[in-house]
């Protein structure tokens, strides 16, 4: 039970590292210093964690990566979105 509440603290702390970086993405939309293969292979490996912690129950590396994964996910759509508004110029 111990082990399983580090691990929800962990999860939560890695996380929640994420959520400036969003929340300051969507709120400038100046993503010029975010990297979009960075963001790529890194959303990637989150649905992989995803895939992994479901295949071995483990709730906390399942939560923490769901969240991420909205984050992530969220900013890559504003990068890519971004580098099209960019073409357009």
């Amino acid at each position: 039970m111990l082990i399983t509440l580090l691990g929800f603290l962990a999860a939560s702390l890695t996380t929640l590292a994420f959520l400036p970086q969003t929340l300051q993405s969507w709120k400038t939309r100046d993503l010029s210093g975010i990297s979009l293969s960075m963001y790529s292979l890194f959303t990637a490996g989150v649905v992989l964690w995803i895939i992994y912690a479901i295949y071995i129950q483990s709730w906390p590396v399942l939560f923490a990566n769901v969240f991420t994964l909205v984050m992530s996910s969220s900013i890559l759509y504003l990068k890519i979105d971004s580098l099209k508004k960019d073409d357009q110029k």
